[in-house]
C-alpha cells in the first residue's frame, strides 16, 4: 500500500509541476506578445502601437467612468502626440501582484509607475494599480478589459507601494 501511495504521490506531483510549467510558458507569451510591447508604445510616445495592444472591443474603466466605446484609443492617440511636441519623456515601470491564467484569458493585477520628464529635465511621478483581462484572439494575446486607479482603500499610491517589488524587465 505504501508503494501505491509513494507513486500516487509522484503521478500528482508531476502533473502539478507540469501545469505550472505550462502556465508560466503561457505568462511568457503574453509578456512578448502584449507587456513588453505595451511598454515600449508608452515610452517611444507611440499611441498605435499601445492601441495594438488592446482587443477590438475593450473595457475600460478608470476613476473618470467606464469607457466600452474605444475613446481610451482616441487620448492615447492625442495624448502621446502632444507629449512629443512639448518634448515629453515617458518611462513606464510595472509589476504584478498576481496573475491567474489559462490557455484562453489572463486575470493579471500590478502597480505601475510613470516618469514624465519634460524639456527642462523636471520630472513628475505617477503611480497606480492595474487590473487586465487579457484574452486570446484569433491567436494573440490581447486585453480585453483595463481597469486602474490610483488609490487604494482611499490612499494615493505612492513610490512606498511601488517599491515593495522588483521592476519588470523583458
Amino acid at each position: 500500500m505504501k508503494k501505491y501511495l509513494i507513486l500516487y504521490t509522484m503521478l500528482v506531483s508531476s502533473v502539478v509541476f507540469a501545469q505550472h510549467d505550462e502556465i508560466k510558458e503561457i505568462q511568457n507569451s503574453i509578456d512578448q506578445e502584449v507587456w513588453k510591447p505595451f511598454q515600449a508604445a508608452f515610452q517611444n510616445l507611440d499611441g498605435e502601437a499601445l492601441n495594438d495592444t488592446y482587443a477590438d472591443e475593450v473595457l475600460r474603466v478608470t476613476p473618470n467612468g467606464i469607457d466600452t466605446e474605444d475613446s481610451f484609443k482616441v487620448a492615447n492617440l492625442k495624448r502621446f502626440a502632444q507629449n512629443k511636441a512639448d518634448g515629453v519623456k515617458i518611462t513606464l515601470d510595472f509589476w504584478f501582484d498576481s496573475r491567474h491564467t489559462n490557455s484562453s484569458t489572463s486575470y493579471e493585477v500590478g502597480f505601475y509607475r510613470i516618469a514624465a520628464t519634460d524639456k527642462e529635465g523636471a520630472t513628475s511621478y505617477n503611480y497606480g494599480q492595474f487590473h487586465i483581462v487579457l484574452q486570446k484572439i484569433d491567436g494573440s494575446w490581447k486585453i480585453t478589459q483595463d481597469w486602474d486607479t490610483t488609490t487604494l482603500n482611499g490612499k494615493t499610491i505612492s513610490s512606498i507601494d511601488f517599491e515593495r517589488n522588483a521592476l519588470l524587465k523583458f
